[in-house]
């Protein structure tokens, strides 16, 4: 089949985060279909190739996002079976909290077509970096904000707990892009179960321009719910309890090494 699928990752700070392997392929596609909120990106992508077309006017206040994601993969895959070299460019890292991207190589491949994604600069990648964690040490677990308040969720309070999409926490409808105080207060008492109320927490936003700074604010945790969020907020929750030592294990491994 002649037409082609490449989703790949623009990264979060403008020209900075892009891969060369990416930039080709956005060069030498016949259409490229751009998702970035900031307006300054598409403008940016638009300096590689001629023929972008933008996904986020499909987005709107009252709109169920399912049926905007189904009008992108509609909008890709139209381009894709016409024969072209389509390329998807997506904010960040495109397999990363977006459905779009794992949709419409799916679709490609079972109709035929060579379809694959390339990786990006993602928004946990630039929080490592800016808050200093590396997840080696304590451990980290990451959830988006509703999938961890809609599921008996297991985690361990000895570890990092990143939960994505923070504004959208308490959300069932999908037409929303910030929830009331009193639905995000219930993500607030479920941590309450396990952390208490004054626990440092942190709300951080990456840059998107190289002149900017990463927004990082320190808060505690009963505050949560009240305090000013947007799409691109993360939470950030410290370890809260000290990890305890599995002497059984280490004396086992001590007795290996001795024999």
């Amino acid at each position: 089949m002649k037409g082609s699928l490449v989703n790949v990752g623009l990264g979060m700070t403008l020209g900075s985060h892009i891969t060369p392997l990416s930039r080709n392929f956005i060069e030498q596609a016949d259409v490229v279909f751009v998702a970035a909120s900031n307006q300054l990106v598409e403008e940016w992508v638009k300096t590689m190739n001629d023929e972008v077309i933008s996904l986020q006017p499909l987005y709107a206040e009252g709109k169920s996002r399912k049926q905007t994601y189904a009008e992108m993969n509609d909008a890709i895959m139209t381009e894709v079976r016409a024969g072209k070299k389509v390329v998807g460019a997506f904010y960040g890292h495109p397999g990363v909290f977006a459905l779009t991207p794992h949709e419409t190589i799916r679709m490609a491949r079972a109709e035929g077509f060579k379809a694959h994604m390339e990786p990006g600069v993602s928004a946990e990648d630039c929080l490592y970096a800016d808050l200093g964690i590396d997840p080696g040490t304590h451990g980290c677990a990451h959830y988006e904000a509703n999938n961890f308040m809609f599921n008996e969720t297991r985690f361990d309070p000895t570890a990092y707990l990143i939960i994505w999409q923070v504004s959208l926490a308490g959300d069932r409808s999908l037409k929303v892009f910030e929830t009331q105080v009193a639905a995000r207060q219930l993500l607030v008492d479920l941590l309450l179960e396990t952390y208490p109320s004054d626990h440092q927490v942190i709300i951080y936003e990456c840059a998107v321009l190289p002149i900017e700074e990463p927004m990082i604010k320190q808060l505690e945790l009963a505050d949560l719910a009240k305090t000013t969020l947007s799409m691109k907020s993360t939470l950030v929750i410290p370890p809260g309890l000290k990890k305890t030592k599995n002497q059984q294990k280490i004396n086992q491994l001590v007795h290996i090494s001795d024999s």
